[in-house]
């Protein structure tokens, strides 16, 4: 039982991370923070997510190029260009790596108000961060595994920065319901978002983008958003207007 209450943990602060940070604050910009602030959720990003840390700044631009080219062959992450979902994973993960090492020309309007801390990621980036992020999730089931099945648990701890992606990028693009008519296949996953933190609400949030609340109806509760408003009444975002 304590390795399920662990996993959780660990499931929700990735997410956490990616979504308020990663994806609403460094591709969208939907709110503001310092530069001080921004290096505690750089740092708090490559905790939470471990072996699978997503430098912001990459993530950012590869989100916006999935936002403009939405549904062709310059997405870097669509099903209609897939055989699968790890099909998908692949393809997402070598765009993202030749955008990481500067292999891959970026257009301008994809490089504008970016989170930038080039020393930090290429710590938190490399080989020997995620080894030793891996030994640590290993030393962690070790002692709390009350059997041997529970070790399937493993690899999915091993990849969430990239699995909590996946789930939205490949199934939000083929089931769910809509309520915006857009000229792409982003669809709502879930009536009730609490598992992905608000971001299976994909349909409106391809409508507005920048909104920091993804949930439209009565029903669509948006932890996320929820979140981002406790932290601006704190005073460490500002959302804008």
């Amino acid at each position: 039982m304590s390795l399920i209450i662990v996993f959780i943990i660990f499931w929700y602060a990735s997410l956490f991370c990616q979504t308020f940070f990663q994806h609403r604050y460094s591709a969208h910009g939907a709110f503001k923070m310092s530069r001080r602030w921004e290096k505690v959720f750089f740092i708090l990003t490559w905790i939470t997510q471990g072996p699978s840390y997503l430098s912001p700044r990459t993530y950012a631009i590869m989100h916006r190029m999935h936002h403009a080219y939405t549904d062709t062959s310059l997405d870097p992450h669509s099903p209609s260009y897939s055989k699968n979902v790890f099909d998908m994973m692949w393809k997402t993960r070598k765009i993202y790596s030749n955008i990481f090492n500067g292999h891959l020309e970026i257009e301008p309007r994809f490089l504008n108000n970016l989170p930038d801390w080039r020393r930090f990621d290429k710590i938190a980036h490399s080989t020997i961060s995620r080894l030793v992020w891996a030994i640590v999730y290993m030393l962690v089931f070790i002692w709390l595994v009350p059997n041997p099945w529970f070790w399937f648990l493993f690899p999915f701890a091993l990849i969430l920065g990239p699995l909590h992606g996946a789930i939205i990028n490949w199934y939000a693009h083929k089931y769910g319901y809509n309520n915006f008519k857009l000229r792409n296949t982003a669809h709502n996953l879930m009536h009730v978002d609490i598992l992905m933190l608000g971001k299976s609400y994909h349909n409106n949030h391809h409508q507005s983008p920048s909104s920091i609340n993804f949930g439209r109806r009565w029903h669509e509760i948006d932890p996320g958003y929820l979140i981002i408003r406790f932290l601006a009444w704190a005073k460490i975002v500002k959302v804008n207007k």
